[in-house]
């Protein structure tokens, strides 16, 4: 399996970041309406939630794809996704024409975060900035 799993590492690594990287130029591109959303989830500062957002998406989903501080990476996007799954999909305290979706997705949060763990757990692997700085 050797042979195999540093490019499990690096596809892994492309997969969950696109998710995190696309997201966050949504919300450049939409930035008034993420500040709305998050508004309208009582949240204070939307806009500082919304800029906080895009940096943790985008900076750090960046920072995870090319394997640059990986494990610190890892974790911020884990603590991110759960959070944000605590904030947004609280399936349990919504109506019930709400409560399936967002079930399903406060679950693929927790499947997620679970996936960063892992690299926070066991690096990068080496098609990574990390390893490259490492030699």
């Amino acid at each position: 399996m050797n042979a195999y799993q540093n490019l499990f590492t690096l596809v892994g690594r492309v997969l969950l970041s696109i998710l995190f990287i696309v997201a966050g130029l949504g919300k450049i591109a939409g930035f008034e309406g993420t500040v709305g959303y998050i508004a309208s989830k009582g949240l204070p500062m939307p806009a500082l939630g919304a800029a906080l957002a895009i940096a943790v998406e985008f900076g750090v989903g960046l920072a995870f794809l090319l394997g640059f501080k990986a494990r610190a990476a890892a974790l911020i996007l884990a603590v991110f996704t759960i959070a944000t799954g605590l904030l947004f999909h609280n399936f349990w305290a919504m109506d019930a024409a709400q409560v399936m979706v967002n079930q399903i997705m406060f679950m693929k949060n927790l499947a997620i975060a679970g996936g960063f763990l892992f690299v926070a757990a066991f690096g990068a692997g080496a098609y990574s900035l990390d390893a490259k700085l490492a030699k």
